[in-house]
């Protein structure tokens, strides 16, 4: 029965090993323990704990913002636990400013997860694949992204800087934006919804040495 109650308490490698093996690392999506679960069975390195799909699987709601960080929190904990490979969650904009931030890179860490990224939206934000974005300056993003970077424990706790500039701003100023967030700290870099094969190929060519994440999601 203790047997049971556990977690699948894998031994694998980590996030930040799985990086520096300089091969695409897999990280399908869930929304709660036991579609992280599956995500572990069918053979993934990774999981990515979704904020769309934390919103509708909890709250039957689109990704507007609804979620606090306790919620988001949470359900991160409680995947950290049925799993036993790295699990990556969405932080959504920090939730506030920097000293907010600060709260939320230490309950996430103290949650388990191996990664978070945060992003540039206003609060509240919308999923990234909506219509309607808006982006503070990236100025202030910078300090968020700083606070992040002095509030972790350990440098194996990765922090990911997602930008949705490409929606509003066009995708030079995205990748101006992403370069102002890897000079402020971040351990990988996320261009939010290219729009073409040439735009996503722009990204990779502008950051050849850095970590990239991208989101592969359905029309869009």
């Amino acid at each position: 029965m203790a047997t049971f109650l556990h977690g699948t308490g894998g031994s694998g490698p980590g996030l930040r090993e799985l990086i520096d093996r300089h091969a695409p690392v897999l990280a399908p999506g869930c929304y709660d323990a036991l579609s992280a679960r599956l995500v572990e069975e069918a053979g993934f390195p990774a999981v990515y704990m979704t904020g769309f799909g934390s919103s509708a699987g909890h709250l039957g709601r689109p990704d507007v913002g609804l979620m606090t960080m306790s919620d988001m929190v949470d359900n991160a904990r409680r995947i950290v636990n049925a799993v036993g490979i790295p699990v990556i969650a969405d932080a959504d904009t920090g939730y506030g400013n920097p000293i907010n931030v600060i709260r939320t890179v230490q309950e996430y860490e103290r949650a388990g997860v191996a990664a978070i990224h945060i992003e540039d939206q206003i609060a509240p934000k919308k999923c990234g694949h909506m219509e309607g974005k808006q982006v503070i300056p990236a100025d202030e993003m910078a300090a968020k992204l700083r606070a992040a970077v002095d509030a972790r424990r350990s440098a194996d706790f990765l922090l990911i800087a997602r930008t949705d500039a490409r929606a509003i701003e066009g995708i030079e100023a995205a990748l101006q934006r992403a370069r102002l967030y890897r000079e402020a700290g971040a351990d990988i870099l996320f261009v939010e919804a290219p729009e073409s094969e040439a735009e996503i190929r722009a990204v990779a060519a502008a950051f050849p040495d850095v970590p990239l994440l991208f989101n592969y999601a359905e029309g869009g």
